[in-house]
């Protein structure tokens, strides 16, 4: 079996997320209450990109996960697009009561499909889901629409509330986990494909018959 990427002596596999979406949609703030657990509605506008690290147990195996939060402003997506090759899994935001967020999704799904892997683990996920209905611009049914649409596991979160933040970072992980250890199984090809084909010395070549072929015209 090969070996796991990012193994340590602390962890037995490291994986990294990478958080996106348009700004204000909270991902900062599922960040922070995944990895400290804690809420707050003073965060300031994450400039570049950021990252925290945790480490969970999962299976029985210690996973520590490395979650870079990007910047959403267009400004920044040189920056960012860059973290997204060495991504394992991709968790992509909009807020529930700002449909241009949720429209928007097909934007950043067209980022990943240039730039990240194309084996790459998503997540789709709704922020915001502890808003009074009367404030909600997207429905948990569009969710679940544009989520089977593009084949993706979708959850609804509120990084204030804590519902489902938990559950969203242990899916992905399990999931990547779950896609490496699948890739290990599998055996490994002929260190040699190379096939040489020896001509039958019963047969004609094509070369001898070419020559007949001029000979007898």
């Amino acid at each position: 079996m090969a070996a796991r990427p990012g193994s340590g002596a602390d962890h037995d596999l490291r994986i990294k997320l990478l958080l996106i979406g348009d700004s204000g949609v909270g991902k900062s703030c599922l960040l922070l209450r995944f990895s400290d657990d804690s809420f707050t509605t003073s965060f300031i506008t994450t400039i570049g990109i950021d990252f925290k690290i945790r480490t969970i147990e999962l299976e029985g195996k210690r996973i520590k996960l490395q979650v870079w939060d990007t910047a959403g402003q267009e400004r920044f997506r040189t920056i960012t697009t860059a973290y997204y090759r060495g991504a394992m899994g991709i968790i992509l935001v909009y807020d529930v009561t700002d449909e241009s967020s949720f429209n928007n999704i097909h934007n950043w799904i067209k980022n990943i499909e240039q730039h990240a892997s194309d084996n790459v683990n998503k997540v789709l996920v709704g922020n915001k889901a502890d808003m009074d209905e009367s404030k909600r611009a997207v429905s948990t049914a569009q969710g679940q629409a544009l989520a089977k649409q593009y084949n993706l596991r979708f959850f609804e979160t509120s990084a204030k509330t804590s519902l489902n933040v938990e559950n969203t970072f242990f899916t992905i992980a399990k999931d990547i986990k779950q896609r490496l250890e699948e890739a290990d199984s599998k055996p490994e090809p002929p260190a040699n494909n190379i096939q040489i084909i020896r001509p039958d010395p019963t047969k004609p070549s094509a070369t001898s018959l070419q020559k007949s072929y001029c000979c007898s015209t």
